[in-house]
């Protein structure tokens, strides 16, 4: 059956969310230009549930999430939700907000791995340009507990006090993070805060459409061009949205490489074992999925702490092992509360006050893929990261390292003071491979699926998107999200998410011709 009702627009962004919401105020700010935005979630106006940060966990695996699961994982944990936001402003809505421009090393990489043209030189102006309010966590959100945290992992390990995470690049340093957030109110400074909300509010874009609650699930192309794309209401009312210049694809690390798959456009074999007729045999779409695993050692505390938090896990610190490596290869969330969902899982017990740090892993080296099960458009793709999957056990080993570490800071004051025993793993747990068994099946995610359509190359073959961010084969359509990050910046990507939707809109508006490259 036909779309019952046909909108047109010059560009049409797919996904509200952290890139979308730049990309979407930057092209209206031409009063002669018209932008449509589909959003699957609702509006984050007037909800205090998303508004306040330090919210943010009631958030997850709620009516606001997408709530995605992984696959099977022999050496990780098989148990976790991947949440997704289903609100304007995406994951920026969702999460905490903590705000780092990537290092110049991460963007060089970028370059290196054939994305030209978006190394730490060319990439730097664009954090200047960003509208979010990014400020270090304010003097009265400081929490006592996490004040004498940093002493401790100064006086244990040796690293320098950062006061600033964005004011210089760093291999190490310890410290209260850069958050984007309103100290006065609590208030997030998220995408949709800081771009749309202001024009929401004043009506002053009429050219700018919002079309929420509306998922999109089918691109429109004719031949090699993508004409627009078909999307279905909350109530089930089948629209075209069509695109006169562009197709701007802003779903997310998951629902991007979804979409195009859905569509025709990706790993020929797997579409048309499941029956979807291939349009375009793209091999890269779904592979290269990255993320920052985590685990986590948990502390019961000699009492209750301070409440004053800006959302429970200000601080943080980052460590640099291998003077080979470029940029940090460990870092910590201080979280002040017990951080304990998957030791549970294991029969730990949650105590009553306590406190935890999460050792992550800044540049995994497992390698995952996304890939269909159904071609319902409806049915949720399956996410196999192959957590702890990578030659030499290097992720394994980064772990078990951070739990050694994390135990040098408990012993240290004045953190030291604070605390009554360790809870997980325990204190009896000494060896490596024990180490390395409990915290696996304790990981975690920090919520940062990316690559599943990376940049790359003329001659990468895996490449989904040119340094154009134009989509290989197709013209009038490009992707602008997390899922084209060729590597995974070693800090959290939130703020290089925002860069990469500003660099888009800058394309797009400095030339945006046909868009494509039919090759």
């Amino acid at each position: 059956m036909p779309p019952a009702q046909k909108i047109t627009a010059d560009y049409v962004v797919v996904g509200g969310g952290t890139a979308g919401s730049v990309i979407a105020s930057r092209l209206a700010e031409d009063p002669g230009t018209s932008v449509v935005v589909i959003e699957g979630g609702p509006s984050d106006i007037d909800r205090e549930d998303v508004l306040t940060l330090r919210k943010w966990l009631g958030l997850l695996g709620g009516e606001l999430d997408y709530e995605y699961t992984t696959t099977e994982q022999p050496r990780g944990n098989s148990h976790i939700l991947h949440s997704r936001a289903k609100v304007l402003g995406g994951c920026s809505s969702h999460n905490t907000l903590i705000s780092f421009k990537p290092l110049p090393s991460d963007w060089d990489e970028w370059e290196a791995a054939g994305a030209a043209g978006w190394g730490a030189k060319d990439m730097d102006p664009y954090f200047g340009k960003l509208r979010n309010n990014i400020v270090r966590v304010a003097k009265k959100d400081q929490n006592a507990i996490a004040s004498d945290w940093i002493e401790a992992v100064k006086t244990a390990l040796g690293v320098p006090e950062v006061t600033g995470f964005n004011d210089k690049p760093f291999d190490e340093g310890v410290g209260f993070f850069d958050l984007s957030y309103h100290p006065e109110n609590n208030k997030r400074s998220s995408a949709s805060v800081a771009y749309l909300h202001p024009h929401m509010e004043a009506g002053d874009r009429p050219n700018l459409r919002l079309m929420l609650e509306t998922w999109a699930h089918k691109l429109e192309l004719d031949g090699t061009r993508a004409k627009g794309v078909h999307v279905r209401t909350k109530d089930g009312e089948e629209i075209y949205v069509e695109a006169v210049r562009e197709v701007l694809v802003c779903a997310g690390a998951v629902d991007t490489p979804r979409l195009l798959m859905h569509s025709g456009i990706g790993p020929k074999k797997d579409l048309e074992a499941l029956g979807i007729p291939c349009v375009l045999d793209l091999p890269g779409v779904g592979e290269n999925l990255i993320d920052h695993p985590e685990s986590v050692i948990v502390w019961e505390t000699d009492g209750p702490i301070p409440g004053n938090s800006a959302m429970d896990s200000d601080a943080g610190l980052f460590v640099k092992r291998d003077p080979e490596h470029q940029g940090p290869d460990l870092m910590f969330h201080f979280y002040q509360i017990p951080f304990t969902d998957n030791p549970e899982r294991l029969g730990y017990e949650r105590p009553e006050h306590g406190v935890s740090m999460t050792p992550n892993i800044p540049k995994s080296r497992a390698r995952g893929r996304l890939y269909l099960t159904s071609a319902d458009p409806e049915a949720k793709p399956a996410l196999d990261f192959r957590y702890f999957e990578d030659e030499h056990d290097y992720d394994g080993r980064t772990l078990v390292d951070g739990i050694k570490l994390a135990r040098k800071v408990a012993e240290a004051e004045p953190f030291k003071k604070w605390l009554k025993r360790e809870v997980f793993p325990g204190p009896d747990v000494t060896g490596d491979a024990e180490i390395s068994e409990l915290v696996r099946k304790a990981a975690h995610t920090v919520y940062h699926p990316a690559g599943t359509c990376r940049m790359g190359a003329a001659d990468d073959a895996l490449a989904v998107v040119d340094p154009e961010l134009r989509v290989r084969g197709l013209t009038n359509i490009r992707i602008a999200d997390a899922s084209v990050f060729p590597t995974m910046p070693a800090v959290n990507p939130m703020i290089g998410v925002l860069m990469v939707g500003e660099k888009c809109a800058e394309m797009l508006v400095a030339g945006p011709g046909t868009g494509g490259d039919p090759r």
